[in-house]
């Protein structure tokens, strides 16, 4: 979502140093998960959402789960968080563009940064499937490019002193990839998937997509699937894997989605859970009323549509339960993560600060934690969980680790 201009702010803030490498030793500080579960909520900041009348359910959960009350997105849009989260980097991607579906003539942002960044403003077009290694792209502490609002603004990245240099080792690969490798299980569920599958889907309404809808549906597409929230496709990997068949990419409903999953009590390893734009309070323009977006860009509480926050709210609530019901929930050291992608009001002097929620079925609940944490937090702590290497930034000796709130110290 577009943002409208703001004051520029003088100071913009260190740039962090240079990460450690690119794929990294196995980190310390988390004990070993068998099944970990992470919810993807939408462009909302931390004060819109705690204490949000319309959010009832966040309210109680943040009373049994742990809550991180100094965690920040990294940058904007939406598809470059969802990128770190799982993969520690941008990758030389900071749009919203959707994949360029098993293109092998074009070359990835990542080999040719820092000249070919993939922009929203003025738009690059789609993002070249990632793999290789090569350099991401800088995420300056205060981003006066224009690139996700009108120029001349100020977007606050992290909290407006932190940014990232442009990192060389960066590896195209994400924890699926990892998880791959050690012969671990993984799904992406994504609601509203259309029964065709994630492959060379950019939007769906879970039936028509972006290459059937029909040329007189009223409204044309309600883009309820993205791509852009479902970050392993833009991977080479992972759509070479979709071409051959693989059931990794799945949706809510029907055989092998994620209730049926939870029903059974067979869940993979690693589940990323991603609601769609009504569900998720991202929100669409032509969605009606529940799902429209937010009224103003202000970054307060009066702006919002308080619908697409209450639906989204439920939406959750629903999803925690059911995996709560699930056998899968009581086997082994299981932890549930709820994370907002990024406060898409972050026009100084609001910064990228957003809920982030912990639970495990094995410690003390309700508990807080003050620590500075970011999505390369996240990321880390899940590696050091599921026993696989760090990746990317997730390496970097500054990326803190979420030990308090998994409950291991």
């Amino acid at each position: 979502m577009k943002k409208s201009a703001a004051t520029l702010l003088l100071c913009v803030g260190a740039l962090a140093g240079t990460m450690f490498s690119a794929e990294g030793p196995v980190p310390k500080g988390v004990r070993h998960l068998d099944h970990v579960f992470v919810i993807l909520m939408e462009n909302h900041g931390y004060g819109q959402i705690v204490g949000n009348p319309n959010a009832p359910f966040v309210k109680s959960y943040m009373n049994s789960a742990n809550t991180a009350r100094n965690y920040f997105a990294i940058g904007h849009p939406s598809s470059t968080n969802y990128l770190e989260i799982v993969g520690g980097s941008n990758f030389g991607v900071r749009s919203d563009n959707g994949p360029d579906w098993h293109n092998t003539a074009c070359t990835p942002n990542l080999l040719t940064n820092p000249l070919m960044t993939n922009f929203d403003t003025p738009s690059s077009g789609p993002v070249c499937p990632i793999y290789g290694t090569g350099t991401d792209a800088a995420t300056p502490a205060i981003d006066v490019s224009g690139n996700e609002c009108t120029a001349p603004c100020s977007e606050v990245d992290v909290d407006g002193t932190l940014g990232f240099d442009a990192a060389s080792n960066t590896v195209g690969k994400t924890i699926v990839d990892q998880l791959a490798d050690q012969g671990m299980t993984w799904k992406s569920y994504q609601e509203s998937l259309p029964p065709s599958g994630a492959d060379n889907v950019t939007y769906s309404d879970g039936y028509f997509t972006d290459l059937t809808i029909p040329g007189n549906i009223p409204g044309g597409l309600l883009k309820l699937y993205a791509a852009k929230h479902n970050p392993f496709v833009y991977f080479q990997s992972v759509q070479d894997g979709l071409k051959a068949g693989a059931k990794n990419i799945v949706g809510f409903q029907g055989k092998g989605g994620l209730f049926e999953d939870l029903s059974a009590g067979k869940v993979p390893a690693f589940s990323f859970i991603a609601p769609n734009q009504c569900n998720d309070q991202h929100g669409r323009e032509n969605g009606g009323s529940q799902c429209a977006f937010d009224f103003e860009t202000n970054g307060t509480l009066t702006g919002l549509n308080p619908a697409l926050i209450y639906v989204g709210d439920l939406e959750l609530r629903n999803i925690v339960h059911a995996i709560h019901a699930s056998r899968a929930w009581h086997q082994g050291r299981n932890v549930i993560v709820v994370a907002w992608d990024e406060n898409d009001y972050s026009l100084a002097p609001n910064n990228n600060q957003v809920v982030t929620l912990v639970e495990t079925n094995y410690g003390r609940g309700g508990r807080s934690s003050n620590r500075f944490y970011t999505h390369f937090s996240l990321l880390k702590s899940l590696e050091a969980g599921l026993g696989l290497p760090c990746l990317n930034h997730a390496c970097d000796q500054s990326t803190n680790i979420m030990s308090d709130l998994f409950g291991d110290e």
